[in-house]
């Protein structure tokens, strides 16, 4: 593992063994960049952007994503406000607060408050609570707006001018600059659409939250995705579902030069022999 060469790589891939990718260093330009604008609106007077966190569960992880969130933000000169909610039926006024208060810029709300549970409109509360959140105040990228312009494959949301870029869903646009990072996986000098044209992904993750929307993203870039859940596997390809009935998580990995694995158990494990020589494997 390398910071960037000469070359302008930040991963240098290996001819004779794995590469373990560090992804705090291709995070690193990022958060520098954020750190740049944050001083040039110090010096002109204005307060670094505040971002709120909505923690209404006793979830550890939860909790623990909350104070990872707060560390980062500092670590980046931005400002962060926890706010606990004790009764999780108040997490809707809280949100319509945060969204109407002129001095919060972001908010993110840790879930799963309600879990499946059905609200009114229909959906479950916590899809309900995701589309509460303003699209101006939305950083995770998973309220209806930018979700709905993600399935159609919408990059802007201010056409014809193109000039204000849709938020992604946060957790798999990370795993998209890794790949964009990572050698022979995403191809720059290829058209918007077409970067990753020729690849097969296998995505073990069909939730709403990571791995719906990666499959998604990877397809909107040119791949094809396998999309493999606990009881289905379905094909991700230009802008369509394909339902596969042949296929199993063994012969879709083994296909596959890129393998992606978002299961939200620490007793899942993907048998290494299904993998091919010189993919590339990211665990979420």
């Amino acid at each position: 593992m390398t910071s960037k060469t000469s070359s302008g790589q930040l991963i240098v891939p290996s001819s004779d063994k794995g590469i373990k990718v560090d992804s705090s260093i291709v995070a690193k330009a990022y958060r520098e960049e954020i750190k740049v604008k944050v001083e040039a609106l110090k010096k002109k007077g204005v307060e670094p952007p505040l971002l709120v966190g909505i923690l209404a569960n006793k979830d550890p992880a939860a909790k623990k994503y909350a104070e990872w969130t707060g560390k980062a933000c500092r670590a980046d000169g931005l400002r962060y406000d926890l706010r606990i909610v004790d009764d999780p039926i108040n997490v809707e006024d809280t949100i319509i607060d945060a969204n109407d208060d002129p001095r919060v810029h972001g908010i993110i709300v840790y879930y799963p408050i309600f879990g499946h549970e059905e609200s009114f409109s229909g959906v479950s509360h916590d899809d309900y609570l995701r589309d509460t959140i303003s699209y101006k105040c939305d950083v995770e990228g998973l309220c209806h707006l930018y979700r709905t312009n993600l399935y159609r494959n919408i990059r802007f949301f201010d056409y014809p001018r193109n000039t204000q870029k849709c938020l992604l869903p946060c957790t798999a646009l990370s795993v998209m600059k890794l790949l964009e990072a990572s050698p022979g996986c995403s191809d720059s000098s290829r058209p918007i659409g077409q970067k990753m044209r020729g690849k097969i992904v296998t995505v073990i993750n069909r939730s709403e939250i990571v791995g719906r929307p990666l499959a998604a993203m990877l397809a909107n870039d040119g791949a094809e995705v396998y999309s493999v859940d606990i009881s289905s596997i379905y094909l991700f390809r230009n802008g369509r579902l394909e339902k596969c009935e042949d296929e199993t998580t063994e012969t879709c990995v083994r296909k596959s030069s890129i393998v992606i694995t978002g299961v939200p158990t620490k007793a899942y494990r993907l048998p290494t022999h299904w993998i091919q020589p010189n993919s590339t494997v990211i665990n979420v």
